[in-house]
């Protein structure tokens, strides 16, 4: 048998490294989306106290998401300059200032203006997780890795009402918000304790990895010329938009489509995001093969647009809506490990942080524009057209994912050939 292996040894021989560094990394990804819930539940609350509308709080939203896109293109460029842990760290403090802000509001611009330190703090974390995973985690465990992170961030969300309703019920919504803050810094402080697990040495990442010496990409915003980049932040904007209308408007529509008790919409987020969690651990094995993930994404939101259709069609007892929305999150879970494989099969070496920054700005613009969209549709009793108008994204992102292969072979040509 082999003597005990050093820091820099094989993939392989170094589990119990790259596990630390997933659950650090996927215990910072669940405060990002903690953070991204911490104040729509507690909008009732809000409305009276700054006598505001839904419209106008929903606004806070927006600009929350809207300076985190733009952050988070921007951010990928610090991250290779300067390492993920440092940038990981202000977006933590960030968060956590954010969240005792709002608790300190004492009019609607003060919540707008911790929105934006909000946005900032969010911006950070999709450059500086992936940037650690695909440098320091062993290719085998990648499809693991990104199982992970997914399941904290769905986590994340769930936790949000949960934590902060009980709390603003008990005491106030002040004391819920400030206890938000002070979770995001406990999780800063753990980060910090263990911030050895997210040093990123270069040289020794490449050879403990096996990557090798990467190959130059030219100049530092040649990456924006790659055609599979722009595809992948086709896809994640769409894929942004389902999980808006699924987080927002999808229970209640289809709780009006099929007679379903009030309780019972509320219950339908829920299952879908512990079902797609429970999906992303499945498709976290099914991602060891990397050479599959755009047949396994096409499967799964196929499914899960079969899925949606039936909601919007089919008649059959309340009861089966929760079911139904488990189905469609277990399948979309399933397809997760596999859709950030699509994005690091389409990455140039070296340009991990910019190209995640942008990819995954996506989101942000989905989750922003979402809500005007279905929203209308809400407004005028279009339930039907929600759901159905879910269905179509989701088959989008079929041809989406097979449109990130068809031009993944220009992603590593040097942009002077």
């Amino acid at each position: 048998m082999s003597s005990t292996p050093s820091p820099t040894a094989t993939p392989s021989t170094n589990l119990r490294s790259d596990a630390q560094l997933i659950g650090l990394v996927g215990l910072a990804h669940a405060i990002s989306h903690f953070s991204q819930l911490i104040l729509a539940p507690l909008f009732p609350w809000l409305k009276d106290a700054f006598n505001v509308s839904y419209t106008e709080l929903g606004a806070v939203l927006t600009v929350f998401f809207v300076v985190s896109c733009i952050v988070q293109a921007a951010s990928g460029f610090i991250v290779d300059k300067l390492g993920p842990r440092p940038v990981l760290f202000v977006g933590l403090g960030a968060l956590a200032l954010a969240a005792f802000g709002y608790a300190m509001a004492q009019s609607y611009w003060m919540l707008l203006a911790c929105a934006i330190v909000g946005g900032i703090g969010n911006g950070v974390f999709h450059p500086v997780d992936y940037t650690l995973f695909n440098r320091k985690v062993a290719p085998t465990r990648l499809g693991h890795a990104y199982s992970v992170h997914g399941i904290t961030g769905s986590l994340g969300w769930a936790l949000a009402p949960a934590f902060v309703v009980p709390i603003a019920m008990a005491y106030s919504w002040r004391v819920a918000l400030a206890s938000a803050g002070a979770l995001a810094i406990v999780v800063l402080l753990v980060l910090w304790a263990y911030r050895s697990v997210l040093a990123l040495d270069v040289k020794a990442v490449q050879k403990a990895t096996g990557h090798g010496e990467p190959a130059s990409i030219g100049g530092e915003f040649d990456f924006l010329r790659i055609p599979a980049v722009w595809m992948c932040f086709g896809f994640f904007f769409l894929y942004a938009v389902v999980i808006s209308v699924v987080q927002t408007f999808a229970p209640v529509a289809a709780g009006h489509l099929h007679a379903v008790p009030v309780a019972l919409v509320a219950v339908c987020l829920t299952v879908y995001m512990v079902a797609s969690a429970a999906g992303m651990v499945a498709g976290g094995f099914l991602a060891s093969d990397p050479s599959r993930c755009e047949r396994i994404v096409g499967t799964g939101f196929g499914i899960a647009a079969a899925v949606a259709l039936v909601l919007a069609f089919a008649q059959f007892p309340p009861v089966l809506v929760p079911v139904l929305f488990g189905v469609m999150g277990f399948v979309s879970g399933v397809a997760g490990p596999s859709r950030d494989l699509l994005v690091k099969r389409s990455t140039p070496p070296n340009a991990t942080g910019r190209v995640y920054g942008v990819v995954y700005a996506g989101l942000d613009i989905g989750q922003a524009l979402a809500p005007l969209v279905f929203g209308r549709l809400m407004d005028h009793a279009q339930y039907t057209s929600v759901i159905v108008g879910l269905a179509l994204v989701q088959g989008v992102l079929i041809a989406s994912a097979f449109n990130v292969t068809k031009v993944r072979r220009t992603a590593l040509v040097p942009a002077s050939a």
